[in-house]
């Protein structure tokens, strides 16, 4: 998300935190208990294994996912490598993409003991999954039994959520995949965790229309704030990496809202949460402090609307396939 970009599965039959069904649709909690009983503690070993070499590989399998079910539903097309650079993922918008390598070899482990049984888009699923509880997110379960695509096109990539979006403008992307302003909102700031190139911000601080005509920056940026982006980003730098989540880009947790609402904001898609009514009153709503005791519960509300977006244009039964493996069709 942006370019954000999450849980160890024997300790995911508990539900800690968040409340999830045991079916959706054709997907169950469970699906593979008897075909392949290892399937989500290998998935869970392997996010487990690639997070002790590298950190930041967390918060890209969460990108990861979002990248994929907001792409013709969660079906793994995103993992289709194209010959002549026209597959879903050579997209622009799929820009810094990481994590194929894990959900590869998570694949790989769970053909040698059960072959042609798990998908690539429920591997996809539950790496996210993992990753947050891996980075002190919520634990939960979710439903599983998806089948892979058969399509991947690159223009398929446009719809998207862009950095540069408005608020009116990320709420219909989010409502044309079934989601509403709380599961923006909650989505959204899984930016607590990982960071993003400076390539995404170089509009906002340099490039910026302004209301007088010409351009310059965020005006809405408090001055501090611009002052420290802009010595972390010079004109032109791309490459640059900085938190998304100001202090606190380890850890998941709320301050990634609390940044939002007073200003903090890295990025332009971040910062439109709270200039449009709708998204203000549930970005202040898990701001108070108060809420851990009388609710609205964050984690628990951001768990289901993980479990939400899972759910976005699933295959099941003897729809897609089942990949032998995920970067290229059966």
């Amino acid at each position: 998300m942006g370019t954000a970009s999450g849980a160890v599965a024997l300790l995911l039959v508990v539900v800690l935190g968040a409340s999830v069904s045991g079916s959706s649709g054709q997907l169950q909690v469970g699906f593979y208990s008897k075909s392949c009983p290892s399937a989500e503690s290998t998935v869970a070993s392997v996010v487990r294994g690639a997070s002790a070499a590298d950190s930041t590989i967390l918060p890209a399998l969460l990108r990861l996912q979002f990248h994929d079910c907001f792409v013709r539903g969660c079906d793994a097309s995103v993992l289709i490598k194209g010959g002549n650079n026209n597959a879903e993922v050579d997209n622009g918008k799929h820009q810094g993409l990481r994590g194929m390598d894990v959900i590869e070899n998570a694949k790989a482990q769970l053909e040698s003991v059960c072959p042609g049984v798990v998908s690539c888009a429920d591997v996809v699923v539950l790496a996210a999954r993992d990753a947050v509880a891996f980075t002190g997110g919520p634990s939960f379960g979710v439903p599983t039994g998806r089948r892979d695509g058969k399509v991947s096109n690159l223009r398929d990539g446009d719809v998207l959520p862009d950095v540069h979006d408005s608020a009116q403008v990320l709420r219909s992307k989010f409502r044309a995949s079934g989601l509403d302003d709380k599961d923006l909102v909650l989505l959204s700031s899984a930016h607590t965790v990982g960071t993003t190139a400076c390539f995404f911000i170089q509009d906002r601080l340099y490039n910026f229309p302004l209301p007088g005509g010409g351009v310059g920056s965020d005006p809405s940026i408090p001055d501090g704030f611009l002052s420290e982006l802009k010595s972390r980003c010079a004109p032109g730098d791309f490459n640059t990496r900085l938190s998304l989540d100001r202090g606190s880009e380890r850890v998941f947790d709320t301050s990634i809202l609390r940044n939002i609402r007073s200003g903090f904001a890295v990025i332009a898609s971040d910062a439109a949460l709270y200039n449009d009514t709708s998204t203000v009153d549930v970005v202040d709503s898990y701001s108070g402090l108060l809420s851990t005791i009388f609710g609205p519960y964050f984690r628990q509300d951001f768990a289901d609307s993980m479990v939400k977006m899972g759910s976005i244009g699933v295959l099941t039964g003897a729809n897609g396939e089942v990949r032998k493996v995920c970067s290229k069709f059966n």
